[in-house]
This record gives structure tokens, sequence and C-alpha cells, in this order.
């Protein structure tokens, strides 16, 4: 059974930081708003929303009281749900509420047609939450906290439906504040917790990469190799934490390339750009591969660049440097990386940043303009893309920072 306690902590260090924050607020809520279901996808729950409930299930609202009650909304199906889904809590569920470390689990309010509920807004779907706030807003001197973050695609969803609860109640928008940067320094540094996760999803993307290394051979397909990445994703009980780049030919030269369905070819080059997910944290191990099982004297000499350039900032990561800052470059990684490879008239070829953060999304949340410390988990992958020799390679591998430097996640696995 889940272990609610790490979210319960986070909670309620959120609270403590917001009434420090916040002293001259008589009382405060936090909203939170589940992500929702499509027939086109396996749901995966809202990162943010995750990482403060442990709550999966579609179309949750939680509200986080500074005074202390926290009250958990769920859809109401009618009974229906659970014929077709399965359902992780309900009202239903005897201690519930103190299973999760909340005061109390009800319905958002009237129930909804089918065993989904739409993220088009339907007030009478909510009467419950709505009476609620109603209640609320009538105190003086209160906030409301909820994730804004625009430049965030993921939480387009809960931006909009807070924004009719912002049409119902209209005096609340005075009195709204931001909670994305509190929860995304929050989710920037790694608990000992997360970092096992992490390293869980690291294990099983080592061991697909050691099995799709074995079946690379000319005349296969990118698709091939692939389906023997996610059948040992699967195997193990994970998923893709993003789509897998199985990328072959000239293809290795675009970054993102989804397509797979090139036939690896004798000469050529393979990049593998994968990561499991597991508990929801994510992996992100990138290999380029000979497809003949031997590199040209020329691809040996830009992978020998590349795994050099990430072999220096590996040595060279500390606290007190950053991923990349434009303002400070002798202490960016990105740039002290482009300038290792300008020395090797390879520079203008890496089109990509040095690494990103990583944890419940491949690319984290975390402000880049803050410097490395401990706790933090990040990719460092340099990358040569030459389209003209139909030439590229990347090596990635995950790491965390500790007081002394970084360690590699990943090492087990051979470059």
């Amino acid at each position: 059974m889940q272990n609610y306690d790490f979210f319960k902590n986070r909670r309620k260090d959120i609270i403590e930081f917001l009434k420090q924050d916040f002293k001259d607020l008589h009382n405060g809520v936090i909203m939170l708003f589940s992500d929702f279901e499509n027939d086109r996808n396996v749901f995966r729950q809202d990162s943010s929303f995750y990482y403060l409930t442990g709550v999966e299930e579609p179309g949750a609202v939680l509200l986080i009281y500074l005074d202390g009650r926290q009250v958990l909304y769920l859809p109401n199906y009618d009974g229906r749900r659970e014929k077709w889904a399965h359902v992780q809590v309900s009202p239903k569920i005897s201690n519930i509420a103190e299973m999760l470390g909340v005061t109390e689990v009800k319905y958002l309010g009237k129930p909804c047609p089918g065993f989904s509920i739409s993220p088009v807004f339907k007030k009478e779907q909510y009467e419950n939450l709505v009476a609620d706030i109603s209640d609320f807003v009538t105190q003086e001197n209160i906030g409301f906290f909820t994730l804004l973050d625009n430049m965030n695609p993921t939480y387009f969803m809960q931006i909009d439906l807070y924004r009719n609860f912002l049409n119902l109640f209209p005096k609340i928008e005075d009195m709204t504040f931001d909670l994305a940067p509190l929860v995304h320094h929050m989710r920037r540094y790694k608990s000992e917790h997360e970092v096992n996760q992490i390293y869980a999803a690291v294990q099983v993307t080592n061991l697909a990469h050691e099995a799709v290394r074995e079946a690379i051979e000319p005349g296969r397909i990118e698709y091939e190799m692939q389906a023997v990445i996610e059948s040992v994703f699967t195997q193990s009980g994970c998923s893709s934490a993003f789509p897998s780049i199985v990328a072959t030919g000239k293809n290795t030269t675009v970054l993102h390339y989804t397509k797979r369905d090139q036939e690896l070819k004798d000469g050529d080059l393979v990049i593998v750009d994968i990561g499991a997910q597991y508990n929801y944290y994510a992996a992100d191990i990138t290999r380029t591969y000979p497809v003949s099982g031997t590199f040209t004297d020329r691809q040996k000499e830009v992978y020998d660049a590349v795994l050099k350039t990430q072999s220096y900032i590996e040595s060279i990561a500390k606290p007190g440097m950053f991923i990349k800052n434009e303002k400070e470059q002798e202490k960016s990684l990105h740039h002290r990386a482009l300038k290792f490879l300008e020395e090797k008239g390879l520079s203008e070829y890496m089109y990509h940043g040095i690494g990103h953060f990583l944890g419940l999304d491949v690319h984290d949340v975390g402000d880049y303009t803050v410097p490395l410390a401990p706790g933090d988990v990040f990719t460092i992958e340099p990358g040569v893309y030459i389209p003209k020799e139909n030439l590229g390679v990347r090596i990635e591998d995950d790491y965390v920072m500790t007081d002394n430097g970084v360690i590699c996640l990943s090492y087990q696995l051979p470059k």
C-alpha cells in the first residue's frame, strides 16, 4: 500500500512556509487540481498534484486551508467508475481520509455522466466545492494559492479550471497568489527517497540499453529497437518517461526524432535516447552505437570528443555552478562544454543545452538561475550533430549533486 507520509509532510511544509510568508492573512486556502484523462493515452497524474497528494485519480481537487483543514474532492460517478477503471481512492473507502492525511474526502458535486469526468467545467458537478468556496470567501483578509505558471503547459487544464472559479467569485482574483515557484523549488531538491526512485528507473533503463545494444544489427528497423527497449520497461513494471528516441543515419542529427521507420545500415550510427518511469520518477540515458559494431575513424573522432566533453563537465560540476547561465559563463556547465568543444572545432554542432533537471518529469521543474546545490538531480548530455555527414553523437547520463560534486547514477552502463 502507498506510504502517504511523504505527501503529508510536503503539505505541512507548504502550510508553514505560507503562514510565515503571509503573516498578515487571517486565513488562506491552497487549491490543487488533478489532471484529466483522455481516450488516447494512459492517464498520468499531474506531477505537482501527485507530489503533494500521492493521489492518482483524475479530476480530483484538494483544498488545503492554512488553519490546517484539508479536504479532498472526488468526481461523483454514482458507482459507475468502479466497473470500468481501477479506483485508488473514494469517499466509500473506510478510513480513507486518515490514510491520506486529510480532514475529509467527499464528492465534488452531483453525478457526472459516464465513468470519466470531462475537463469542461459544469457547475453542478462541482457544487460541493463551489459551496465550500462560497462560504470561505465571506471571510476577511484571506488568500487563494494555486499553480499559475503560464509557461508550464502541464498546468493548462488547472489554470483553465481555476478561471471558472474566478468567474464565479470575481473578488478572489485580487487575493490570488501563484504557488508554482514554491512547489517547483521543493520539487527541485530531491530527498533520499526520491533519488532511490530515480535510481530504480535508471537501473531499468540500463537493462533496456543492454538489450537493445545486443539487438542492433544491419537490416533491422528503428521501431524494432523501440520494441526491444519498451518490452524491458514493461517486464520491469515500468513505462516510458517520454517517447523513446531511436534514430539512425541522418536521423541521428534530429534531436527529438520519433518516426522510427528507417532501416539500420552498415556503417551508420544509431542514437538511443530512452528513459523508464518508475513510481512517477524518470530516467534519461542516451548512448550512440555503431550499427556494424565498429566505429569508422571519423565516427570515433566525434564520439571521443563528446565522451571527453561529458567527462570534463562531470569533473567540474560542483555546488555553486549552474547548468546554464548566460551571465556567469565561467560557472555555466553549458558554456564550459561549448568552450571545450570549440577547442576541437565542434562547438557549432552542439544544438542543445548540456543538461536539464530530472525527477517527476524528464525535463523537471527548477530555476536555472539558481546555482546547483546538493539534492539536485540532472543530466549531462553533450552532443555533436553534423547533418552534411549524416553524423550525430549524443551521450547522456543522470547525476545527483552532493556536497563535493556529482555522483553518476547510471555509471554501470558502458559507454
